[in-house]
């Protein structure tokens, strides 16, 4: 029998029933975790599960490569081939053949002795060269004799070095202006004038020839002013 006297029970709601039952499941899946521990790591799993685990550091990437030991260095070598006569090729031609066989130290001077320089080397063939057909190594100097294309090519090279004049005066005649500035002194005075009257200025003087000299071939020279007179090379004195 209820009692008159007594407050009627509270029915507790839905919601406060949902939000009890998640709390407890929130603290036992705290207390579970915390039993359980931490995962082993797989390493550790498939070997010594005591063993610690190491840990690997990336190398830094170098930003050079270290430098090389010059007395373990393999030392370079020079080779040889058979060097090919080129007498009668292009100049050009010649020059390009011989780098193909390996030798690249190659130079040309005028067979006519005039000093001329081989500017366009197609518009020069070749004459002479040194050294003759053969082997040689590979650093040999190959040196071209040559002349233009519509020349023909003297019986003898007479190109090469021009020899100083030294003291004496050298016989001149016959050779270009270039050859005879080159062979004296730096220091000598020198004056070149056409020959043929016409009073043309001598401006490339390796194709000009020496017709006439003061002074004289033999004289000694002592400082003294050196006078040349001069026609083209196409032309007669």
């Amino acid at each position: 029998m209820n009692d008159p006297y007594s407050p009627p029970k509270k029915k507790r709601s839905t919601g406060a029933v949902v939000a009890m039952v998640v709390g407890g499941l929130f603290v036992l899946l705290v207390i579970v975790g915390a039993l359980s521990g931490p995962e082993e790591p797989q390493d550790a799993k498939a070997g010594n599960p005591s063993a610690p685990i190491a840990k690997t550091t990336a190398a830094a990437p170098s930003d050079s490569a270290p430098p090389t030991d010059p007395t373990t260095a393999p030392p370079v070598k020079s080779g040889s081939a058979e060097l090919p006569s080129f007498v009668g090729m292009g100049l050009q031609a010649a020059q390009d053949r011989a780098q193909e066989l390996g030798y690249h130290r190659l130079t040309s001077h005028d067979a006519l002795g005039r000093g001329r320089n081989q500017i366009s080397d197609r518009n020069w063939k070749v004459c002479t060269q040194s050294p003759r057909p053969g082997r040689h190594g590979s650093t040999t100097t190959i040196d071209f004799g040559t002349v233009k294309l519509e020349e023909a090519c003297p019986a003898e090279d007479a190109g090469g070095d021009v020899a100083e004049a030294g003291s004496t005066m050298p016989d001149f005649t016959g050779q270009s202006v270039k050859v005879a500035r080159e062979a004296l002194d730096s220091s000598t005075s020198l004056t070149v004038r056409d020959a043929s009257g016409d009073d043309r200025m001598v401006l490339v003087e390796s194709n000009w020839q020496v017709c006439s000299q003061d002074p004289a071939a033999g004289a000694a020279l002592d400082g003294r002013p050196v006078s040349l007179r001069a026609v083209k090379f196409d032309e007669s004195c």
